[in-house]
Order: C-alpha cells, then structure tokens, then sequence
C-alpha cells in the first residue's frame, strides 16, 4: 500500500511517499496548474493513504483523490506543527512529518463532513452571508434616514416604514443611493427567502435537526447549522468538549492558585457562528414580520 504524507499549498503541493510493501521511499512536487497532482494520483494502482494538514481552499483535491479511490485524513494543523521538534522548517521536511505520524499512527486525524453534510453546509454557510450583506443594506438605509432626522429603527423595515423611507426628500445622488439600495434589500429578501425554505426542508428531513427543532426557540436555521457542526456526536464523551469545539469556553489566566475567567474564547469550529448568526437573523426577521 503507498502511505503518502501531503504539504498541500494553493498552487502545489510537496508529498512525501513510502510503499509498506518494497519499502521505497520518495519525495516529489507536484503543481496543480499544469495537471501533476491528477496525473499521480491517477496513476496509483491500488487505493493509497494519504495525510494532509487541515487547510483552506482543498476541496477540489479531497474529492479529487477521493474520487480515484484514495483514503484520505485530515489532521489538525496545530498538533502536527507541536509534534515537529525541529527548528528548520521546510516543505519537504514537512510532507516528511506528516508521513512519519501516519506510518507511526501518531497522525491527529479530525473528523470530516461526508458528501451530504458538505452540500448542506453550502447552503447554511450561503444563507448565512446573504443575511449578513442584507444587514449592511439595511444599516445604509437606517443612515440615510438618520440623517433626515428620522429613527425608526426596526419599524422602518414595516410597511408604513417603507413608504416613509421612499417619501424623504433627499439630494438626486442620495435618492439614488436609496433605491439602489432598496432594489438590492428586495432582491435579496427573495433569495434568503428561497433559501430558509431549503433550510426548513432539510432541517425537517433531518432527524437530528427535527428534534432540536422541538426545544423553545430553536428554528430550522438554528438546528440544522448545529447539527452539521457538530456532526458525529459520539466522539465527544463529555458536554465540556461540545462546549469547547464551539468555542464557548471562558478564555482562563490561572496562576498560583488564583483562578481568572475571561470572556468566552470564540476559537471554536467557525461553522458554529452560523448557529447564532441564522438566530439572530430569524428573530430579527420574525420582528419586521410582526410590525
């Protein structure tokens, strides 16, 4: 079997082989640009093992291997990185290393996403930026009324609000601005609308999600945003390590005997602001809906 130990970096990738069968042993680098990594990868037999840091802008790779038959493991960056004593690093050091923890199953291999959890994810993480350009627009709009002297705050988004907003008197590049700005805020209404509708179907198909769904205040977006954070539940023995993975432990500067809390540390799982977010802009919804 060939175990492979990957530096993986945007444009290429420095790898580091070993066959457990011969015993051969190799390094090579291959550029993404010009066709090296598919060709390799293609032109390995049997199915190998392959070790990569977790990093950004992968995914074509992880399917890309995953699609010739190839097993791959992602493992955490910063325990990799604590487990090299060495001061000198370098990419074929470090394909080396990978392939050292592997072979000695010393790898700090993370849990992944399968194929449906990765496509789900598209759609909350979608959703969730489109709330987040749609809170700018508003925010434009609540200055351009600010400075006619009028607050409304969330009852400009109702309908007597609305009419006001497009009735004040404003200079022509202003009035422009404004229904730039409402053309955009409309449009996307629509869309995030269409959106929590994929949301509410996949978060009722979701057993999961279902049963969060039950729980006061827990909607759809929250539910499911969760789930597909947390993923496996199983491999947390305790809440404490949900809680941490969230990043919703206090940050802690203990000495001697004194015990000193801080705020929470947010360096939890990045999909986790999702939960939270889709919260916060359903409630917020739900209020102009109301008004």
């Amino acid at each position: 079997m060939m175990i492979i130990g990957c530096d993986f970096h945007p444009s290429w990738q420095q790898i580091a082989w070993l066959n457990s069968e011969t015993g051969e042993t190799g390094e090579r680098k291959l550029v993404h640009a010009s066709g090296d990594a598919k060709a390799f990868y293609e032109q390995l037999g049997a199915p190998a093992w392959i070790g990569m840091e977790a990093t950004g802008n992968s995914q074509w790779f992880i399917e890309l291997v995953e699609d010739w038959g190839h097993e791959i493991w992602i493992g955490d960056a910063a325990q990799i990185r604590a487990s090299y004593v060495r001061k000198q690093k370098t990419d074929h050091r470090d394909a080396a290393h990978i392939l050292k923890l592997v072979v000695e199953g010393r790898f700090p291999r993370l849990w992944t996403p399968d194929w449906e959890q990765r496509g789900l994810r598209q759609l909350v993480l979608h959703r969730h930026k489109l709330v987040r350009i749609r809170s700018r627009v508003k925010n434009e709009l609540q200055h351009l009324a600010l400075n006619k002297g009028v607050q409304r705050k969330h009852k400009l988004w109702s309908q007597a609000g609305q009419k006001m907003l497009r009735e004040l008197p404003l200079k022509p590049w202003a009035a422009c601005r404004r229904e730039d700005l409402l053309g955009l805020l409309a449009m996307l209404n629509q869309q995030i609308g269409e959106l929590d509708d994929a949301v509410q179907k996949a978060a009722e198909e979701n057993p999961q999600a279902k049963l969060l769904m039950t729980q006061p205040g827990v909607g759809p977006n929250t539910a499911l945003a969760y789930v597909l954070t947390i993923g496996d539940v199983s491999r947390f023995r305790r809440g404490k390590q949900i809680a941490s993975y969230l990043g919703l432990i206090p940050r802690e500067e203990s000495s001697g005997g004194r015990q000193k809390l801080g705020a929470i540390t947010k360096q939890g799982n990045p999909h986790a602001a999702l939960a939270a977010g889709g919260s916060s802009a359903s409630s917020g919804a739900a209020r102009s809906r109301t008004s």
